[in-house]
């Protein structure tokens, strides 16, 4: 049942939703599958090996490490999974704390958890939406001392802080290189939940490579897809080498014999997910332009309407525009809601940006900053349809078409 709503939407921003050109979208970002992936998925069958071992997996592996300049990459069941790999190759350990933004999605802080470590939300900045490296800062400078070991420690608890962790949101690069200065400069290693920002870039270097290890997702709304799956990317062999045991039961390598050094986890990618990648790998050149086209489409769509901006890259960084979105302008979250309920009667499916991590119920309780820009930013934000299928299923209708 769809909410009611007495909030009053200005009077150009509805007519540009009833103008809207990608009305009956299925969702937000759906995958873009064809003959090759079925090719390649019957190739996989045909070969036996669909489980976790195979060459689709191997391929998978290089192909991706060659795209992000990476020297290597491991494939995993999901990006959460990487996600608790890499905090585990970092040494995190029950009772640490690790950095967050406040504006992610669930898995990056679940993945704190699962290390049996604390979660800590600080503010995000305004044009990436990612981790303000001055509330970083800030933090270390406020709420930490140097521990005798040579790590951070939190003055009030104790409690080491083990780690940081940047996310790229709706795949625009937050300011990472600011946020790697701070990170050097107390001695805390960073990792990059780049889970959306596949095909991201800063100063000519892909997301995920400014910190010990970056991971990414290839869950069905992903850019590229391999149904559910993730990786971690690193150019430190060890780290590489601890992810990949730990995610393979950590099993010492033996002919026959099975047996483990330590409690590990099956966080393999499928052969069969693997091949699925491979060939959505060979399509991703022409999903990332066709979605830096839909970027354009909403650009001048909304370029007259006054309440609204379109979320667009920060400048100076190359962002994939995985997810399109607008901010309103005035209103907050009463008329971000009444935009999202317009938006399900006109057949347009929108939602607006995840909860900020201490307003969800699951870590309410938790040790947090204050947020007030992030809660600006969840009030006001509406994410769009931003498949790039639909740009093929309906160009007549596109603003500009023809042109």
């Amino acid at each position: 049942m769809t909410p009611r709503t007495t909030t009053e939407i200005p009077s150009d921003l509805r007519g540009a939703f009833e103008r809207f050109p990608f009305r009956g979208a299925e969702g937000l970002h759906t995958p873009e599958l064809g003959d090759l992936e079925k090719a390649y998925l019957s190739d996989c069958i045909d070969s036996g090996f669909v489980s976790s071992v195979g060459a689709y997996v191997d391929r998978f592996e290089s192909e991706l490490a060659i795209f992000a300049g990476a020297r290597f990459a491991v494939a995993t069941s999901s990006g959460t999974t990487a996600l608790h790999l890499a905090l585990l190759a970092a040494g995190v350990k029950p009772g640490d704390l690790v950095l967050v933004p406040a504006i992610t999605f669930i898995a990056t802080a679940n993945a704190v958890a699962h290390c049996g470590a604390k979660a800590v939300a600080l503010d995000v900045e305004e044009e990436s939406m990612g981790l303000d490296p001055k509330a970083l800062s800030e933090f270390f400078d406020s709420q930490t001392t140097p521990g005798p070991d040579g790590t951070r420690r939190h003055t009030a608890t104790g409690a080491t802080v083990r780690a940081v962790i940047a996310v790229h949101v709706l795949g625009h690069p937050c300011d990472i290189v600011a946020i790697t200065e701070v990170c050097e400069r107390f001695g805390v290693l960073l990792l990059e939940d780049a889970a959306e920002s596949m095909g991201s870039f800063v100063d000519g270097i892909h997301t995920g490579l400014f910190g010990f290890a970056g991971i990414f997702s290839f869950n069905g709304n992903k850019t590229i897809t391999t149904g559910g799956g993730g990786c971690v990317v690193t150019n430190n062999p060890v780290v590489a080498q601890r992810v990949r045991h730990l995610g393979t039961t950590a099993r010492i390598p033996h002919p026959f014999e099975f047996d483990h050094d330590v409690v590990g986890f099956n966080y393999r990618m499928p052969n069969l997910n693997a091949a699925l990648g491979c060939a959505q790998l060979e399509r991703l050149p022409g999903l990332l332009s066709a979605q830096k086209e839909m970027y354009e489409v909403y650009r001048r769509h909304f370029s007259e309407v006054e309440s609204v901006d379109v979320v667009s890259q920060p400048e100076g960084r190359q962002s994939n525009y995985w997810l399109q979105a607008i901010r309103l302008r005035h209103g907050g979250r009463e008329a971000r809601d009444a935009v999202i309920t317009l938006g399900a009667q006109l057949g347009i499916p929108m939602r607006p940006l995840w909860k900020p991590l201490p307003l969800v119920e699951a870590y309410r309780d938790g040790f947090h900053e204050e947020i007030p820009v992030a809660t600006a930013i969840y009030d006001s934000v509406v994410c769009l349809p931003s498949s790039p299928a639909i740009l093929r299923s309906s160009p007549s209708t596109l603003p500009g078409a023809g042109t």
